[in-house]
């Protein structure tokens, strides 16, 4: 089987994740500025009580079940501030790890496959699984496949622990992954304990932890995009580490194209939509901007 120099598939890698990355940001500003639009046509509406029709149920015909509700103004901007303020940056959050946590998988793969000697002499794999393979790559990814679930199981901190041994790349040499560490915290907090902080998210987050114990743990647009910067500067970092062990070409002849390039424009999420934003969705301030989109780390 021909594969690609590893160092050049690994850039392949950390590069797709940080588009994906910037995608969520180009998402989230769309999303918002849908948001700022709609409340400004409220605000703007004649009308004192506005009726929504939505779906409450799903008919066998494949048709739906549509509920009225008449709304104030008051009400119905206060519902989209909820969606704009507090349901985008959660969702918001959960895409940021989703994709991190894809992308140090695939490393560890695309790594492990290429060294299978890196799997170690003492693990095991079924019989079974070995006589249903075709080949002895199939064998290896295999265990590869087994060894990615345990990773996948692990706290943060032991999954860094176990690349470093895997990879001798120790994440925990990155300020960025301690806040992606917290972050992920945030996202179990909010999907397994609607949102209030436990001993579980204290232990994880160590000196980080933003709440105290059964507070409720408070996301918003500005620790989204905080985030958002977190998780674009470990795959910077860690597209420069695994350089330094697979160097790779294309990020060389990429970093040698981009400074002819200059600077492109900025493109971060949640900037003013307008000069005067809707009084209903307020233009935020924010202590950082995310970066515009480049390949260079």
């Amino acid at each position: 089987m021909n594969l690609p120099n590893l160092g050049n598939a690994l850039f392949q890698l950390v590069t797709t994740a940080r588009h994906a990355l910037f995608d969520q940001g180009e998402l989230a500003q769309l999303t918002y500025g849908a948001f700022d639009l709609i409340a400004g046509n409220v605000t703007s509406d004649p009308s004192e009580v506005i009726e929504i029709s939505f779906p409450v149920g799903y008919r066998p015909d494949k048709t739906a079940i549509l509920s009225r509700r008449k709304y104030t103004k008051e009400q119905l901007l206060g519902r989209y501030q909820f969606l704009a303020f507090t349901q985008l940056p959660l969702n918001g959050l959960a895409q940021l790890v989703t994709i991190t946590e894809a992308l140090l998988g695939d490393v560890v793969r695309a790594v492990v496959v290429r060294h299978p000697q890196k799997l170690g002499g003492k693990r095991t794999i079924q019989l079974q699984a070995v006589l249903e393979a075709q080949s002895l790559e199939e064998v290896h990814m295999r265990a590869t496949d087994a060894l990615l679930n345990e990773l996948s199981y692990k706290s943060p901190l032991d999954f860094a622990s176990s690349l470093n041994d895997l990879l001798s790349v120790n994440l925990l040499q990155c300020p960025a992954f301690h806040k992606y560490v917290e972050l992920k915290a945030t996202r179990d907090i909010h999907v397994h304990n609607r949102g209030f902080v436990n001993e579980t998210y204290l232990k994880k987050s160590s000196s980080h932890a933003r709440a105290r114990d059964k507070m409720v743990l408070p996301v918003d647009i500005p620790y989204f995009l905080e985030s958002y910067e977190a998780c674009l500067q470990l795959t910077e970092w860690l597209e420069s580490e695994l350089d330094q062990h697979w160097h790779s070409s294309e990020r060389e002849a990429a970093r040698e194209v981009a400074p002819l390039q200059g600077p492109n424009a900025d493109t971060g999420p949640f900037k003013p939509i307008s000069q005067q934003p809707s009084p209903a969705l307020p233009a935020l301030k924010k202590t950082k901007r995310a970066r515009s989109k480049r390949t260079d780390a």
